[in-house]
């Protein structure tokens, strides 16, 4: 099968997630799901209004999954298919657990059609911390160093 049938089929299968949740009243439009080899290893829809949690998105969900399932924070080896394309914290998400490959089908603009505007989250993550739309303030405390001091000189700490 060329890689770009077996995209489809995993595609197919994250829009699927995202339709079965949405006929079940019970999700957003959105799906995902973790490839390992060749094969599903997690699946995950979105569940922000069903578990009142923000960042349940279907790609977090699915991540979750995954690491749980593989016991390691680090899904190197893996690929996400999502029906959309992931938005800012989902995107960060992938990064961090260092996911191969991510292939999505919806754009962030078809997302946007519909009432997922990620556009402002997009502008608002360069602007510098004084112009952003929610305040925010540093302090320095020495304090807080020290736990960054101690995590770095710990000889058993896990780096990621």
């Amino acid at each position: 099968m060329l890689k770009s049938d077996r995209d489809i089929g995993f595609l197919r299968r994250a829009v699927a997630l995202s339709g079965d949740h949405v006929k079940a009243s019970d999700s957003g439009p959105f799906g995902a799901v973790i490839v390992r080899n060749g094969e599903i290893i997690a699946e995950g829809w979105n569940q922000v209004t069903k578990t009142n949690d923000p960042t349940a998105h279907a790609e977090i969900v699915a991540i979750r999954i995954a690491c749980e399932k593989i016991e390691n924070f680090s899904l190197a080896g893996c690929e996400i298919y999502s029906s959309c394309e992931p938005c800012p914290m989902c995107l960060s998400a992938i990064y961090w657990a260092r996911l191969d490959r991510l292939v999505y089908a919806n754009s962030r603009g078809d997302a946007a059609a519909i009432g997922f505007d990620d556009d402002f989250l997009y502008r608002e993550v360069v602007k510098p911390l004084h112009e952003r739309a929610i305040a925010t303030t540093k302090h320095d405390l020495p304090e807080a160093l020290d736990v960054f001091a101690d995590w770095a000189a710990n000889p058993n700490k896990i780096p990621y």
